[in-house]
């Protein structure tokens, strides 16, 4: 939408204070989804309540001046068990928002009893009907699906609000309009879709015909008018900026300051901008970590980040990279750090395969559709 070569407005290296806040209860998970990028998830390695109570020191007043989540992500939360998470929730203040993704296939009439308790929002991962879900499986190689739909009900039979996370290995024609009739019969809220991703653990590639991936999405669309009952995440981002563009405001919807995202490892150990690189080290690079909360306030871990972390500021030279070659710049804002590193080797690439599957193709997918259905004379 933006015009190529247009200068959006600059974003001076990252925020000093994030959005939401990513925390890793357990490295375990009790599948062994294919696609999975997860290092430790074989691995039962959880976070002592002096990393949470240490998070929560920084947290509680950005959220007593402002939204605020902290988003429980694995491996998979729940095997941490209900008397250790409520031990990590602890710490934080009643204005905290708690968000959890979830496999769901440990989810029960108890655990929808602590969702309710403690006021938890739920996104539960889950590909399409049962044929769909082949790269969900157990240690044991045995299908996840009808645990993780056992989970879903107990949701539903106790009135439990949830969303629902697909990753797509396949966008051939017909897919996305299968994986949206099943979301609207599953009862969630909010659907997102992920291209599937090469990063991580994951090697498996990521490359798609360009057109194929742009029908995937514009069928999409297609599907949510037909019934728009469902939030529908990368469609409403679209429509959210092809809007900005046609009002001459598109130049607002980027932020000014690159929003950090910091994962907080189950040692405290803290990555910013990309959940994913968590647990990976590299030669260059290290760790990946900006710096642990058991040693330095998580504040002040932001606070400079970017200065004392090698790759971030080669990621901010990618981004600007970016924002002087590529016309869906304004839509994107530049992408993301751990999809650069783990399909390029490097941070200060620009345009990657996650990027032309999820902001190109979805852009121009959302633009198709647009185009085949104006009204005569418009």
């Amino acid at each position: 939408m933006a015009a190529p070569g247009r200068s959006l407005h600059g974003m001076r290296g990252m925020a000093a204070v994030p959005s939401y806040v990513v925390m890793q209860p357990t490295t375990l998970c009790n599948l062994d989804c294919a696609y999975c990028y997860l290092p430790f998830r074989a691995t039962d390695r959880r976070m002592p309540v002096a990393v949470a109570e240490a998070v929560a020191a920084s947290v509680n007043p950005w959220a007593a001046s402002a939204r605020f989540s902290v988003v429980w992500h694995g491996g998979e939360p729940l095997a941490a068990g209900r008397e250790q998470l409520a031990a990590l929730m602890a710490p934080f203040g009643p204005e905290v928002e708690h968000h959890v993704q979830t496999n769901a296939t440990l989810i029960d009439d108890a655990w929808c009893e602590f969702f309710v308790a403690h006021r938890m929002r739920v996104s539960v991962s889950v590909d399409g009907p049962r044929e769909r879900n082949g790269d969900r499986v157990t240690r044991s190689g045995r299908p996840a699906y009808d645990r993780i739909v056992r989970g879903v009900a107990a949701l539903r039979r106790h009135d439990l609000p949830f969303s629902a996370l697909a990753v797509v290995n396949d966008p051939a024609p017909g897919r996305a309009t299968e994986l949206y009739d099943y979301c609207l019969d599953l009862g969630c809220e909010v659907l997102g879709v992920n291209i599937e991703e090469t990063e991580g653990v994951n090697t498996r590639t990521n490359a798609h015909d360009p057109a194929v991936v742009t029908g995937f999405w514009a069928e999409l669309v297609a599907a949510w008018r037909r019934q728009p009952r469902i939030h529908l995440r990368e469609v409403e981002w679209s429509l959210r900026y092809a809007a900005a563009v046609l009002d001459g405001n598109a130049d607002d919807l980027l932020p000014r300051h690159l929003d950090p995202i910091p994962t907080v490892a189950y040692d405290g150990s803290v990555v910013v901008l990309s959940p994913e690189l968590a647990g990976f080290t590299d030669p260059r690079y290290g760790d990946f970590s900006s710096g642990n909360v058991l040693t330095t306030p998580l504040h002040a871990i932001l606070a400079d980040a970017a200065e004392r972390t090698t790759w971030v500021g080669e990621f901010l030279t990618g981004v600007e990279a970016c924002r002087s070659s590529c016309p869906y710049f304004g839509f994107c804002g530049g992408g993301h750090a751990a999809n650069r590193y783990f399909e390029l080797g490097r941070f200060d690439g620009t345009e990657t395969e996650h990027c032309r599957n999820s902001k190109i193709r979805l852009l121009e997918g959302v633009l198709e559709h647009a185009r085949n259905h104006q009204s005569p004379g418009a």
